[in-house]
């Protein structure tokens, strides 16, 4: 997956917006205004950081190589993770439809209402 496929799903994402709040160089995928993933322009590989839940990052950072500590991140809840490298498409969308849901989850029952259908919670595989 590169890039430009990344922002695609990101932004498919029920409620998904981006915006650069940390400067041109890093584009921020929020729902509901609270950050699911993060995609640096100028790294090379390409890398990304998405929200995950701790036991999961453990699991997913032993299986990868690709997979590490979210740089710049609480190393807890986040993994930085090599776009385009070995992980399959499908186990990319798989952690970002995670994180996703984290957020979604997270977030006050009035707000969470209108992501609860479509939001992917169903898609997720915990």
């Amino acid at each position: 997956m590169d890039l430009a496929e990344f922002r695609e799903y990101c932004l498919s994402l029920p409620g998904a917006h981006e915006s650069t709040p940390f400067g041109e160089d890093t584009i921020v995928f929020k729902v509901a205004d609270k950050m699911f993933a993060l995609a640096s322009l100028e790294n090379v590989p390409a890398t990304v950081n998405l929200k995950c839940d701790p036991d999961r990052a453990l699991e997913l950072r032993d299986r990868f190589d690709e997979v590490r500590p979210g740089y710049h991140m609480n190393k807890k809840h986040w993994n930085t993770v090599e776009i385009e490298g070995r992980i399959p498409a499908g186990e990319l969308r798989k952690m970002v439809d995670h994180s996703h849901a984290l957020v979604v989850r997270g977030l006050p029952a009035a707000a969470r209402r209108q992501f609860e259908k479509t939001d992917g919670l169903s898609r997720q595989q915990s």
